[in-house]
């Protein structure tokens, strides 16, 4: 279970960096979950796309391939609320609230499963996570383990991976990834990672390795998913926050809030190749239904930066205000939904013109958002990482 922080300490924490240092339970227990979603989805494959194809890696969102159990889903948009430890539940159509729920103590991200059948939510400092039933939109039971501040999938479905992340040298031991069986919630492995602050990850082309930030330690790790050990590491300095993978499926773009700026790091030679400057606070990353786009929030700023991918220049500044955080896209692509971190609403945009479409007050310290469902075969994890 996780420690208890004074709410004045907490909001501190989480105002200093992305996620909240917590003190590690002497042990935790990990079990099966009881609840199974009644959202059954037709197991995908996880066959890697070839790059060659329109959108590359993301050739089946672009497309807009819904998967046939998803088909007929209302489209809702889930908040989890840091600070206010729930979920706020949006309908798109309206921009209204139509629930709220409590979840567990700081809720970070909203994670849809590989199968596409439930979603997640990670509470990092109660150890455990929410299961969400997708057609009902209310949770239906729990899973305990360790401080998730984020949550992932390998391609192939197999392994579910928590992100356990710690700010701090002082419980380096615990800061690194749990590698579970996703179908009984078994642990396999736990991958210590030796550089304070892991946080965000993408996996390469063919799933075989995934490319991690370390925020506090300036580092960007390389991790064998079938081998769960680390394969290699660049230092990029500042602070290295959302990761995502280029279409092309060659290159990951690192979004560093310390430098102010993406790294664009080659993952076959672990090789800075360039740094496109942003503005202050570089934090999250969301893609344009296309694939020919990308969308940095500038945390610190109050700004987002879009980029061609095809010439990684920026085409437009968009100063939208507040602390934006993190990115989803529509289902059509036309609207960008974004956690307004630290002014306690969600901002929807027009993916064109970065117009304010409408200002959602969801709760307090609004973070890694879902637009549910999307198009795509099967879930990564994050918030919505769709191949």
């Amino acid at each position: 279970m996780g420690t208890r922080i004074a709410p004045f300490a907490f909001l501190l924490i989480i105002l200093a960096a992305c996620s909240v240092t917590v003190s590690p339970s002497p042990s935790v227990d990990i079990v099966s979950p009881s609840p199974t979603a009644s959202a059954t989805a037709i197991p995908p494959t996880a066959t890697p796309v070839p790059t060659a194809m329109p959108g590359g890696v993301y050739a089946f969102t672009v497309a807009g391939q819904m998967a046939p159990a998803l088909a007929n889903l209302k489209p809702l948009v889930y908040v989890p609320n840091e600070a206010g430890g729930d979920v706020t539940v949006i309908d798109p159509a309206t921009f209204k609230i139509i629930d709220r729920f409590k979840a567990g103590a700081s809720p970070e991200h909203i994670t849809p499963d590989w199968d596409l059948s439930k979603l997640y939510v990670n509470n990092m400092s109660s150890s455990d996570m929410t299961i969400i039933d997708p057609i009902t939109s209310k949770p239906i039971g729990t899973i305990p383990v360790p401080y998730p501040y984020n949550l992932y999938f390998s391609m192939d479905g197999s392994k579910a991976i928590v992100v356990d992340d710690f700010l701090t040298r002082q419980f380096i031991h615990n800061n690194g990834l749990y590698f579970y069986d996703r179908k009984t919630w078994k642990l396999i492995k736990f991958l210590e990672i030796p550089y304070p602050g892991v946080d965000h990850l993408d996996f390469s082309a063919d799933g075989s390795y995934m490319i991690m930030s370390a925020e506090t330690a300036g580092e960007v790790v390389k991790v064998d998913v079938a081998k769960m050990e680390i394969t290699g590491a660049l230092s990029v300095g500042g602070s290295p926050l959302d990761v995502r993978l280029d279409p092309g499926g060659k290159l990951f773009y690192i979004a560093n809030q310390g430098t102010g700026g993406v790294d664009v790091v080659d993952g076959d030679s672990m090789k800075l190749v360039e740094f496109i400057k942003t503005d202050k606070g570089a934090h999250g990353i969301g893609m344009s239904r296309d694939a020919t786009r990308m969308f940095v929030t500038n945390r610190i700023a109050g700004s987002i930066s879009v980029i061609d991918l095809a010439t990684r220049t920026i085409t437009a500044t968009w100063n939208v205000g507040g602390s934006p955080d993190m990115v989803a896209t529509s289902i059509d692509g036309s609207q960008l939904w974004v956690s307004n971190r630290y002014n306690g609403t969600v901002i929807v945009l027009d993916s064109t013109t970065g117009a304010i479409l409408a200002t959602i007050r969801t709760g307090a310290n609004p973070h890694g958002l879902a637009f549910w469902p999307q198009p795509g075969r099967y879930s990564l994890g994050h918030n919505g990482n769709m191949r």
